[in-house]
């Protein structure tokens, strides 16, 4: 049996990884339908340094609007840490460079994952990369 945090861990991955707005909104009735997550995701972009606190903020608001997390301290503080988790994984490869993807964040429980994949961009030589993080709240 899977457990809380690889079912949310898994779901946001599959959120950030979606290509359209549309895939994004089936999925996110998938989840909940099949699984009891709730789900989101949210487009970023801009100079890697200059974005990380756009990129924390944009997750917060995101997982507040679409109710993945309570409009609380906790869940707040849960969705922010986990993506500074995800972004300090990807920090070594962007650092000075543009960045732009997608966010993806889910929530099962007291699970939460925040997944953010990254195209970072060095004249045509791209580079790619996912960060993952995740928190329990209650």
């Amino acid at each position: 049996m899977e457990t809380g945090s690889k079912i949310v861990a898994s779901a946001a991955l599959k959120m950030a990884l979606t290509s359209s707005r549309q895939e994004e909104t089936q999925l996110k009735k998938t989840l909940l339908e099949e699984q009891g997550v709730r789900a989101v995701a949210v487009d970023y972009g801009g100079e890697f340094i200059s974005s990380v606190g756009k990129i924390v903020e944009r997750a917060v608001v995101a997982a507040k609007r679409e109710n993945v997390i309570k409009d609380s301290h906790p869940d707040e503080g849960a969705v922010a840490g986990a993506a500074r988790e995800a972004i300090a994984q990807i920090m070594p490869k962007a650092l000075g460079l543009n960045v732009g993807g997608k966010i993806g964040i889910a929530r099962l429980n007291d699970h939460v994952s925040v997944a953010i994949f990254m195209g970072i961009g060095l004249l045509h030589l791209d580079e790619v990369a996912i960060g993952l993080g995740h928190r329990a709240v209650s």
